[in-house]
């Protein structure tokens, strides 16, 4: 899903030509985050915050306790009636008549020329009533797609400027929740949610989700019922350490665990084979260019996305050069960053599929020189989540 690589030394390159300020939209607690210090950022059309203190703070309050993250940017579609999962089968590549009532899954939105139109969350409220969750940059795009494609008369419905989305994540989320609502936190499996009464709020969808590997929970509230929910996390949440989480910590946490960022590590020219999201990529279904992509699977692809760590010193960014011993080039870094966990430079990119196996030895050009890597792995650090 979708977060910038937020380092203050490295802007998000994909990003620009960045919007002008009076054309940003703003979430529900915009004057909130203003209100909290927060650097306030243009991130996809929005104004966000990207830190409150530091990023390295900020990022391993996350790992060691809990953080809260306002991510209503995200956009929700709803999408309901008898021939609503005929048409998310059609879209999305992963198998959706496998959800029951209270399951999400992860998948993609494959478009006509092998790549990705988008990834997303599609989660199953009822019979025929679906929640589909996309990225902020892409809701127009995505909407635009998905309608498209409706041509059985599926009600659709566009309610992301409806809600706010709190991401509430670290492995003390669920004791630091657990005291505003009777659900209970504990007994939610790992990509399943509960809708119920949450800080007094009614029809919050609790999510057993999450972008960071740390654990918690995605809050999806009425915009109502925003600053009030807010509000109560962020008192409940006092004893356990609880701090207001921006953009750029949601990144390197994303990136620890090697999770795709849409823009960066997908795109509209990446396939979902390469990207290494064949297991989102179901063929027991026809969907869009199913056909191309099975046929990809079986003859194989010629570059994969790996997961790399510098050997010794230097910090990938996204665009670097990645060369072999000879430095002839083989692929390029799509994600990079100083891993805070690790304290070592991490890195997504694509490689030629002969460098792709774990212990590969590859070389990134930073600054004219090239640094030795070795691919690895993902993730490059043990999640919370199973």
């Amino acid at each position: 899903m979708e977060l910038a690589s937020f380092a203050p030394q490295n802007p998000p390159l994909y990003l620009t030509p960045l919007p002008m300020a009076e054309d940003l939209k703003t979430v529900t607690l915009n004057d909130v985050h203003q209100q909290l210090g927060a650097k306030m950022v243009p991130f996809a059309g929005y104004n966000m915050p990207v830190r409150y203190s530091s990023d390295l703070d900020e990022h391993h309050t996350v790992r060691r306790a809990v953080g809260i993250f306002d991510v209503s940017h995200m956009g929700e579609f709803r999408v309901r009636g008898p021939q609503a999962l005929d048409l998310i089968q059609r879209v999305t590549s992963n198998d959706a008549s496998k959800l029951v009532d209270g399951k999400a899954q992860y998948a993609c939105l494959p478009n006509t020329e092998g790549g990705i139109v988008d990834d997303l969350l599609v989660y199953r409220l009822a019979e025929n009533d679906y929640l589909l969750v996309v990225n902020a940059s892409n809701i127009e795009k995505d909407w635009n797609w998905i309608s498209q494609h409706n041509t059985e008369g599926v009600e659709m419905e566009n309610i992301s400027d409806q809600i706010s989305l709190f991401a509430v994540q670290g492995p003390k989320a669920a004791a630091a929740l657990q005291p505003l609502t009777d659900v209970d936190l504990g007994g939610i499996p790992y990509y399943s949610f509960v809708q119920g009464t949450f800080a007094g709020a009614p029809n919050v969808i609790i999510s057993a989700t999450g972008y960071t590997g740390a654990g918690g929970f995605e809050l999806y509230v009425p915009n109502e019922s925003a600053r009030a929910v807010w509000d109560k996390i962020m008192a409940t949440g006092q004893e356990f350490g609880l701090k207001p989480i921006g953009l750029g910590a949601r990144d390197t946490l994303r990136l620890e665990m090697g999770y795709c960022l849409y823009g960066n590590d997908i795109d509209d020219a990446t396939s979902p084979l390469e990207a290494g999201l064949g297991w989102v990529t179901k063929f027991t279904k026809d969907f869009t260019n199913a056909d191309n992509l099975k046929k990809q699977k079986e003859q194989g692809v010629s570059r994969k996305l790996v997961g790399f760590l510098m050997d010794s010193g230097g910090i990938p960014r996204s665009h670097y050069e990645l060369v072999d011993e000879a430095g002839t080039k083989i692929g390029e870094v799509t994600s990079g960053t100083q891993s805070p966990s690790l304290g070592k430079g991490v890195g997504l990119g694509y490689v030629k599929t002969e460098f792709s196996t774990p212990g590969s030895k590859v070389f990134v050009q930073v600054r004219g020189k090239n640094l030795p890597a070795t691919v690895v792995k993902l993730p490059f650090v043990k999640g919370t989540e199973e």
